[in-house]
């Protein structure tokens, strides 16, 4: 396995791919089953694994919480080589932004709903680094799993506006028998935490409908930001711990979802 700091270096590497289908799994590291899934499935589906490690400091509003978000980069690396990935790319910030945020993806028409709203500036930053890590990689295909829902379709829309020949790959949601979604922040919690956080899918699937879901969700000592139904699907992102947690789920066919 192939580990690229330098980006110069990679694009020579990537060069000598030459016509080889490459897939491509952008992540943050600290990387959990869920990661792993998509980088299996990336392997199986491509001649060439490529994967990214990088945190992404565009994408938080609040510098407490990129300050806290989990590093784990030798463990990452050690479970990717395990995995059979051919390529990691894990560039500095200042190589990914060498003229600091001068130049970024801006969007319109999601800052008004659930990830949009709450976090100011999230989608900007989402949407640039994958902008930029799909020109470096050039991948076929790139793998995003359905537990960010709202950025897989952004992601996607952004991929066909700007015309990237790429395929944007949606892949499920990895749960722990708890049923709570596999993710980075899940060891931030405390093993009582991590017990309790299950209760959020357990609430997401069972509610008659987004109200009762924040209600419960409240009750059961979650600090709720929102409970919303969109495109087929029940959201939630809810605080525990200190810790954010965001799921979402397919609505049963007795709920009706808002548009």
């Amino acid at each position: 396995m192939n580990v690229w700091k330098d980006l110069e270096s990679w694009k020579q590497r990537r060069q000598a791919l030459g016509g080889r289908a490459v897939g491509f799994v952008p992540t943050m590291g600290a990387l959990h089953a869920g990661h792993a899934a998509l980088v299996e499935r990336c392997r199986r589906e491509n001649e060439a694994a490529v994967v990214s490690i990088f945190v992404n400091p565009t994408q938080f509003n609040d510098p407490k919480d990129l300050e806290r978000y989990p590093r784990t980069l030798e463990e990452d690396l050690a479970l990717l080589e395990r995995l059979g990935a051919d390529d990691v790319l894990t560039p500095a910030v200042e190589t990914l932004y060498p003229q600091g945020y001068r130049f970024r993806v801006t969007t319109q028409g999601v800052e008004d709903v659930m990830e949009g709203k709450h976090r100011p500036g999230f989608f900007d930053g989402v949407l640039t680094v994958v902008l930029k890590l799909l020109q470096l990689v050039q991948p076929q295909r790139a793998y995003f799993g359905e537990k960010d829902y709202q950025q897989l379709r952004i992601v996607t829309e952004m991929v066909k506006e700007f015309f990237l020949p790429v395929d944007i790959v949606p892949c499920p949601t990895l749960r722990e028998p708890s049923g709570l979604a596999q993710s980075s922040r899940n060891r931030l919690l405390s093993p009582e935490g991590r017990k309790k956080a299950a209760v959020l899918y357990e609430v997401l699937t069972s509610a008659r409908d987004a109200q009762e879901a924040r209600a419960r969700l409240e009750g059961a000592g979650f600090a709720v930001d929102y409970v919303e139904e969109h495109w087929g699907r029940r959201f939630a992102a809810a605080t525990l711990e200190n810790v954010r947690l965001i799921d979402n789920v397919p609505l049963r066919d007795d709920h009706a979802a808002l548009s």
